[in-house]
């Protein structure tokens, strides 16, 4: 099996703190995903995640069929990261590590994603042309959404025009 690895990082304006608080609840994450993925939790979630912790959810990712996910919680170190795997689901393997770290002005968040498909090699044209275009664009709704939400740090510095 082909392992695929997607990172990315988004500096968020707020203290460490918050932005643990508003990735550590589970409910937010609805927020935060696309809607056209028809995300929902089907199961009952304590408003802060655990080791051990399993969520259910359906998402829609093409032509509106339903797949069931379940992701298992299997780290967390409060304020500094967490890692969800998934035990069903699309992927042959799926594991997602949630990184964050103070900053100046705010917190840097990072995810690791490492994830393997089904019917590798044949899916590998999948990954190529469907998986990482559809990874990409999941990732850059959230980060539009945590602008909106948490506030983005200006990363450009001074404008030297002015």
């Amino acid at each position: 099996m082909k392992l695929y690895r997607l990172e990315r990082q988004t500096l968020l304006a707020t203290d460490l703190t918050s932005a643990w608080r508003f990735f550590s609840d589970p409910r937010n994450l609805a927020a935060i995903t696309p809607p056209w993925l028809d995300f929902r939790i089907h199961s009952a979630v304590p408003e802060r995640m655990y080791a051990g912790m399993l969520v259910e959810y359906r998402v829609h990712p093409l032509a509106g069929i339903p797949l069931r996910w379940i992701t298992e919680i299997t780290q967390v170190r409060e304020p500094h990261f967490f890692i969800d795997e998934q035990r069903f689901g699309p992927y042959r393997f799926w594991h997602h590590q949630h990184r964050f770290e103070a900053c100046a002005g705010g917190t840097a968040m990072t995810d690791v994603v490492h994830y393997g498909l089904p019917g590798d090699p044949f899916s590998r044209p999948l990954q190529r042309w469907l998986v990482a275009p559809r990874l990409a664009a999941i990732f850059a709704y959230r980060h539009e959404q945590l602008s909106q939400r948490l506030g983005l740090l200006d990363t450009a510095g001074p404008d030297p025009n002015h």
